[in-house]
């Protein structure tokens, strides 16, 4: 089945880097949806839409029935490759302001994959059975595209996952697939804590209480909490990211709002830190005489994404079969995904792996970074078949020697990208 990636490679080049042209940030995928979805009915899916997302069901008789997803949005950061495809892409964000929008993330890379795993399994469907199922998720920055399919009733609207799958593209070396089992991607959660204090005159502060000075004790006070509070060993990340209070030198504000981003693996972890979050804030406002108590705001949450050790043996297999001397030991990465929520609605086992997309021996630019853009071949060219080789694990022998080596540094394509940043 394989052997079908050059038969395709051409059209998913094509598509890759009109998507990665045209961007759209979370919660507004409508052109990024419209095209998988009328792709996935081209190929004889069943097509759905729902919760700014897009599911396919491909049915083809009796088996397991796997699911793969791929998320869709873009962030607002202005691209800076200087690729030719690059993204010049501008949007209306969630407060009204005009952001530039780009694939920084990658996620252009993740949804040309599952569509083309999706064409190979519906061309080839005499090599496989059971049922497939493509699914395509907004929101996935925001941590609300997951649940926003959920809720809008994707449990009972597709077939219960014998298991699922996903994977994201990282600073790996282009052709090569990152794998662990268990704590893969943090747990993370965003607080938003105002702090209130009493306004003055800059020149009257003993009139005041304040906020400056007690947001910057809380701040200082916070970086204990890892570095005095939890064993040693044991991983979290507490930043303040953010710390707003007043407009004007000679005004003491009345309030302070800092922004909070904590990443844990581990459950009852995440709520000492959380808890003494909350302890430090509340005992420095009660020090600093506040009027009022401090509030708390918990938004853009993700749970920890976990992988099955049965399931991620035996997909571990299959890519040791299919790419030897390609699979390497991912290990733990400190950003979240909200991936984990689809497959635990269903009680459904997952498995969730890396693949690389940047040279041998360059320092790839970070996720999140505007010079983030890995390399199209064979970065495509592996995404799309650890994704096919993972689903024919659980759907049938589909696989054949005719399937074709892949160069990590992308030599046998004869497609590689000529401008990529250094």
């Amino acid at each position: 089945m394989l052997a079908g990636l050059h038969d395709t490679r051409g059209r998913r080049e094509d598509f890759y880097r009109d998507l990665h042209a045209h961007p759209e940030l979370s919660g507004q995928e409508a052109r990024t949806s419209a095209v998988c979805a009328e792709r996935l009915d081209e190929w004889g899916f069943e097509v759905q839409r729902l919760g700014g997302g897009v599911v396919g069901v491909l049915s083809n008789g009796e088996g397991s029935t796997v699911l793969c997803r791929a998320d869709m949005d873009a962030l607002p950061v202005r691209e800076l490759t200087g690729l030719p495809y690059a993204s010049t892409a501008t949007a209306t964000d969630e407060a009204g302001a005009t952001v530039a929008v780009s694939h920084a993330c990658g996620h252009d890379v993740h949804v040309t994959c599952l569509l083309g795993a999706a064409e190979l399994l519906a061309d080839r469907r005499d090599q496989w059975g059971g049922t497939f199922v493509a699914l395509f998720q907004p929101a996935e920055e925001t941590a609300s595209g997951a649940r926003a399919m959920l809720d809008a009733g994707l449990e009972q609207r597709i077939p219960r996952p014998d298991v699922a799958f996903a994977q994201h593209v990282l600073g790996l070396e282009a052709g090569t697939i990152g794998t662990t089992i268990g704590p893969v991607m943090s747990a993370g959660d965003s607080i938003r804590i105002t702090v209130f204090g009493r306004g003055s005159h800059g020149s009257m502060p003993h009139l005041s209480v304040d906020p400056v000075v007690l947001a910057a004790s809380i701040v200082i006070r916070l970086q204990t909490v890892v570095a005095r509070e939890l064993e040693r060993g044991v991983f979290a990340v507490v930043t303040v990211g953010s710390s707003v209070a007043g407009a004007k030198s000679n005004v003491i504000p009345d309030r302070a709002v800092l922004l909070l981003n904590v990443r844990t693996y581990d459950g009852e972890v995440r709520r000492q830190v959380l808890g003494a979050i909350e302890r430090i804030v509340r005992a420095e406002c009660d020090a600093a005489r506040s009027p009022q108590s401090p509030t708390f705001e918990y938004y853009d949450q993700y749970p920890l994404t976990s992988n099955d050790g049965e399931v991620g043996a035996r997909v571990r297999s299959a890519f040791e079969q299919h790419f030897p001397d390609r699979l390497v030991e991912l290990g733990r990465v400190t950003a979240s995904e909200d991936f984990g929520l689809i497959p635990d609605a269903f009680g459904t086992p997952y498995f969730y792996w890396g693949v690389g997309g940047f040279a041998a021996g360059v320092t790839a630019p970070p996720n999140h970074s505007p010079y983030f853009a890995p390399r199209i071949q064979p970065t495509l060219d592996t995404g799309t078949s650890a994704l096919v080789v993972a689903a024919l694990a659980y759907l049938g022998d589909g696989l054949d020697s005719a399937a074709p080596s892949v160069d990590p540094l992308g030599s046998s394509t004869g497609s590689q990208q000529r401008h990529q940043p250094r």
